[in-house]
């Protein structure tokens, strides 16, 4: 079994759904609870929530959930990918930093969309982003969104007053998300053109990326196979738990 979370030193918000997140792949997931309830690796004090393809850990989760006094809820969206995600060359080192960083400067375009520019998202806009973001609009998720847009690739659309139009971020999966644009800027393209240069610039930078979406969010799922995405075999599953303690309902 793999189980990926962040640094001990990151986690030490009992209530923070956001960074306490564990992704977990197993070959045998008909084992798996005996692994999660003795392990030492995951934190059930605290909410948490995991994350994976494989819909067969959820019982497992569940079972040792249970052992533990916890909570589960379960949650699943629909798993996107590209195809050249699937040759991606392991070999090869990815290469994440800022977009300065990887000496690519900002991206003027072309004349048929005039005073916009194609920039990393900075972190000055992440009180913008988290207003808009459907999960964000609170402390944790502010401090959430900060820590990504300082340390993992994002991409954005300037519009003429300097002021981000559309943007899109990356989370410590890899994942694409808190994609969003600004009403007055909605169905110009303008999502489409940030995203071509942001997954450009993954490629370029051998960095993985994927994205999951809601299968009720019929206006996201235009959007992401209308940038090349295709569902994947599998769907992305969501496991929430929460101590007998910190159930907030």
């Amino acid at each position: 079994m793999v189980i990926i979370r962040p640094q001990k030193q990151e986690m030490t918000d009992d209530m923070d759904l956001y960074t306490n997140v564990y992704r977990i792949f197993s070959k045998e997931p008909q084992k798996s609870q005996e692994v999660l309830k003795n392990c030492e690796i995951i934190n059930w004090k605290q909410i948490l929530q995991i994350q994976g393809f494989q819909e067969s850990l959820g019982e497992g989760i569940r079972v040792a959930a249970f052992s533990k006094s916890v909570k589960v809820e379960h949650s699943r969206a629909i798993l996107f990918i590209t195809e050249d995600i699937l040759n991606l060359n392991a070999s090869n080192k990815s290469k994440f930093g800022s977009w300065a960083e990887t000496g690519h400067p900002d991206v003027e375009f072309e004349s048929e969309t005039p005073n916009f520019k194609y920039a990393q998202l900075d972190v000055s806009f992440s009180g913008l982003v988290n207003d808009k973001w459907r999960r964000g609009k609170n402390e944790r998720s502010l401090h959430y969104i900060k820590r990504c847009i300082e340390a993992l690739p994002t991409a954005c659309l300037l519009g003429p007053e300097g002021v981000p139009v559309s943007w899109v971020t990356m989370d410590p999966s890899c994942e694409i998300g808190m994609a969003y644009s600004m009403e007055r800027y909605r169905k110009r393209g303008k999502m489409r053109q940030a995203m071509v240069q942001f997954m450009k610039y993954l490629r370029q930078n051998n960095i993985p990326f994927y994205l999951s979406v809601l299968e009720f969010n019929e206006d996201s799922l235009r959007s992401v196979r209308h940038n090349g995405f295709f569902e994947a075999a599998c769907e992305w599953h969501q496991w929430t738990c929460y101590p007998q303690n910190l159930v907030p309902f």
